[in-house]
């Protein structure tokens, strides 16, 4: 019998990355061979995002992508697009199973079940009581130097504009001895880093019996021999805790870069948005993270455009960021989402105003980044290598514990090592130094 193949491609976020090798990891098990989504293969699997009306889009052109690459080819939907909109998925032309954001350690067989199917599979379930953490193998992600790991699954947030919580669900925590047990497997296959990855990361064990921490479950990785980096995935404001800054500030393992997400710099599209803090009380959390965590890189995504938005709230963001000085800004522009209710709401901004409002943001994030980097300059820090430079032999690359990108001349074979390297200049938001 021949090799069956198998392609996986991903839309959106560092947890469906994760998803998709786990995924890729389960067919491997099962005899086949995984190939690139741009090669002729036997199954293709599109792991979605729809966070943004774009994401769906791109969802569709991929399932035709595919089917123009084999004909013959059966072709999966699997994600958060799949989840909230099955039916949608379900008559896109060639697709021939869909699969929400739970079930999926069972992909496999469904796939070997619709391949004898004359009619397209939905095999989407809602979410109910009693959920569970779905476990998936502990890999990290192909071809990457640092390894991620997802601990988490589900958020209770709902903010007014965001899909996210109608598409993964109530709360579930990997049990912190699975945790433990992934990681050390992690750091038995040489990787130097781990990013614990998460839905809402900082709800971590609430919905465990009984109830545990990120604090108290960073504690406890901490004491894993050969774990040198912990990197953390985004937070929410209000899941930092008091405990888990003082944690935070007595690892020596963790990498001194958090991404929280503000949205806006004005309290009342804030309060519109359903955050649950103010400018105030995020510029405090702030205050008291760079006074425990000395070179903290702070990043942070924004929504450009929120419904009722006007140049003055808008102002308003343009100088609570600056007050902030952020490292880095991911920018998104307002999309409205069916059936959350910002989608609904009264005041929607012009795509063209949003537009602009998103370069601006964009601009001002690259400054602030600059500046960064800049701070950084004359300093010795640890650099974890990812690759060379330019397919430069003598140049390598990699990231600094607080998230910004170093290069520097080495003859020696380096991808995956920590090394020190002093820093001598400054390109736009990357660095360049050498090694000591």
């Amino acid at each position: 019998m021949d090799e069956r193949t198998v392609a996986i491609t991903t839309l959106g976020c560092k947890v469906n990355q994760y998803e998709s090798a786990a995924l890729a990891h389960s067919f491997r098990e099962r005899g086949y061979r995984v190939v690139g989504f741009e090669d002729r293969a036997d199954i293709y699997v599109i792991n979605t995002c729809t966070v943004t009306h774009l994401g769906d889009r791109k969802s569709r052109q991929l399932v035709r992508r595919a089917a123009r690459a084999n004909p013959e080819a059966l072709i999966v939907v699997t994600g958060c697009y799949a989840q909230v909109a099955p039916e949608e998925v379900k008559k896109i032309q060639g697709v021939d199973l869909v699969v929400g954001t739970k079930g999926r350690t069972g992909l496999v067989e469904l796939v070997e079940a619709a391949a004898k199917r004359e009619e397209p599979h939905c095999a989407v379930s809602e979410f109910g009581t009693g959920e569970v953490f779905e476990e998936t193998a502990a890999l990290p992600l192909d071809g990457r130097t640092r390894a991620f790991l997802k601990i988490q699954e589900g958020c209770t947030n709902f903010c007014a504009y965001c899909i996210v919580p109608y598409a993964r669900g109530p709360l579930r925590s990997r049990l912190p001895e699975n945790v433990a047990g992934a990681v050390r497997e992690i750091v038995a296959a040489g990787y130097k880093e781990i990013v614990l990855t998460g839905i809402q990361t900082g709800a971590y064990g609430r919905d465990l019996r009984p109830k545990h921490s990120l604090a108290a479950l960073l504690g406890d990785l901490a004491k894993i021999p050969g774990l040198q980096r912990i990197r953390l995935s985004s937070l929410e404001p209000n899941d930092i805790t008091p405990e888990l800054v003082e944690v935070l500030a007595g690892l020596d393992s963790f990498c001194r870069h958090l991404h929280i997400p503000l949205q806006s710099g004005d309290d009342g599209i804030l309060r519109k948005m359903g955050r649950r803090y103010s400018t105030w009380e995020y510029s405090s959390l702030v205050e008291v993270l760079r006074e425990h965590l000395p070179g903290l890189g702070l990043t942070t995504d924004l929504i450009a455009g929120f419904p009722g938005e006007s140049e003055v709230n808008f102002e308003n963001t343009l100088r609570f960021i600056e007050k902030i000085s952020f490292s880095g800004l991911h920018v998104f522009k307002f999309s409205p989402r069916r059936g959350t209710p910002a989608a609904g709401f009264g005041e929607q901004v012009q795509g063209r105003t949003k537009e602009q409002r998103s370069r601006k943001l964009i601009e001002a994030g690259e400054k602030l980044a600059a500046r960064f980097a800049a701070s950084l300059l004359g300093q010795e820090l640890d650099v974890l290598v990812e690759q060379s430079a330019k397919g430069e032999g003598s140049l390598y690359e990699g990231l600094t514990g607080n998230y910004v990108r170093v290069t520097f001349p080495a003859e020696e074979e380096l991808r995956g090592e920590i090394v020190r390297v002093k820093i001598l200049e400054q390109e736009g938001t990357a660095l360049k130094g050498i090694m000591i």
